[in-house]
Parts: structure tokens; C-alpha cells; sequence
């Protein structure tokens, strides 16, 4: 039994450093990141998707908050115009969009996965939904955050200008609107497919 429990661990540990490794090399080249205006559309969300449904809420927390890491890591050193004027203005709070908002989406997507499984008799939706979720929460987090923390800040104001935004709702629509569809749609479509065959083949092999 003890055996039984540390080689479960031991498989855990791997499938969470695979798809670690998977993340970082998303975060470091173009495969990871499309650039469109002061925000990057961003693929990171799938590892996280991947981890979520496959391992739980607590390995997809894991992996949203390496996403977080390397998202907060651009804010310090500028990759990113607008996380780094975030952290130009207040280094905590710009964690807290960074990094905090990701654990939590990682940690949701996985939890969204458990409560579609008790009534997906399909065993299909389950997949859809979480991997659907996935970049879905991160926008709204992330953006969330960016209203709370940032948005009287003379770097998004000046976007909400040039966007023609008059409220914080609108000055979100009209930043991520299209973005945030293209997101959902290449991660809903990836994080499914793999996390479906993974889980399947995971399942077959116990």
C-alpha cells in the first residue's frame, strides 16, 4: 500500500514537471505568446487546462501559478508594456494580477472539472467546459484585477482614451473582446483534445 501510495506520488511529481516544462517553454518562445497591442494573446492557459483535468485542482493551482511566475517575471524586466507599467506603479499589486489571479484560475478550472464530471454522463463536456474555463478565468481574473488595482493609473487611462472607452466594463470589451474569443477558442479546442487522450490513456494504464 505504501508502495502503492509513493509511486502515485512519484507519477504525480513527473506529470507536474513535464507539464511545468511545457509552461516555461510556452512562457520563452514565440509559441507561447501572439503580441497585439499593449497585451499578448497567450497559449499558457493550455498546460494549465491539461494539468487541471488530468490531475486536479490542486496540480492546475500549481501550474497557473508557474504561468503567474513567468508572466510577473515580464512585468520586472518590461517584456510586457502594460504588466510592467504595472509594476512600475505598485510591485504588490502587479503580483497579485500576475500571479495570485493565475493560481486561482488553475485552482478553478480544476474544481469546475470535478463538479461537470458528477453530471456528465458524456465524459466529454467535463473536458470542454474546464478547458473552456481555463482562458475564460484568466481574462476576467486578470482583467479584474487590472480595474481593482490599475485602472486610475495614467498608463490605462490612456488606453481607455485611445480605445474610446467611458467605463471600466467597456475598457475591458474593447481591449480583450476579440483577443479573448481567438483565446478561448485555440485553448478550448487544444487543452480537450489533450487532456481527453492523456486522461484516457492515464485511466487505461492503471
Amino acid at each position: 500500500m505504501q508502495n502503492t501510495k509513493k509511486s502515485q506520488n512519484l507519477l504525480f511529481l513527473t506529470q507536474i514537471a513535464l507539464l511545468t516544462a511545457i509552461e516555461i517553454v510556452l512562457a520563452y518562445t514565440p509559441l507561447g505568446y501572439l503580441k497585439v497591442g499593449p497585451l499578448s494573446l497567450s497559449f499558457l492557459t493550455i498546460p494549465v487546462a491539461i494539468g487541471a483535468c488530468v490531475l486536479g485542482p490542486s496540480a492546475g493551482a500549481i501550474l497557473g501559478g508557474v504561468f503567474g511566475i513567468t508572466s510577473f517575471i515580464n512585468a520586472i524586466t518590461g517584456q510586457s508594456a502594460m504588466t510592467g507599467a504595472m509594476f512600475q506603479i505598485n510591485p504588490f499589486t502587479c503580483f497579485i494580477t500576475c500571479v495570485i489571479a493565475r493560481i486561482l484560475m488553475g485552482y478553478l478550472t480544476g474544481l469546475i472539472f470535478r463538479w461537470i464530471t458528477k453530471i456528465d454522463k458524456t465524459k466529454i463536456i467535463r473536458y470542454i467546459t474546464a478547458s473552456v474555463a481555463a482562458p475564460l478565468l484568466n481574462t476576467i481574473l486578470f482583467m479584474g484585477c487590472t480595474v481593482i488595482f490599475f485602472y486610475h493609473c495614467d498608463y490605462v487611462q490612456g488606453l481607455a482614451n485611445t480605445l474610446g472607452a467611458t467605463n471600466p466594463f467597456m475598457f475591458v470589451i474593447l481591449l480583450v473582446g476579440v483577443q479573448g474569443l481567438v483565446e478561448v477558442g485555440v485553448c478550448g479546442v487544444v487543452s480537450t483534445m489533450v487532456s481527453k487522450a492523456v486522461d484516457t490513456f492515464l485511466q487505461k494504464k492503471k
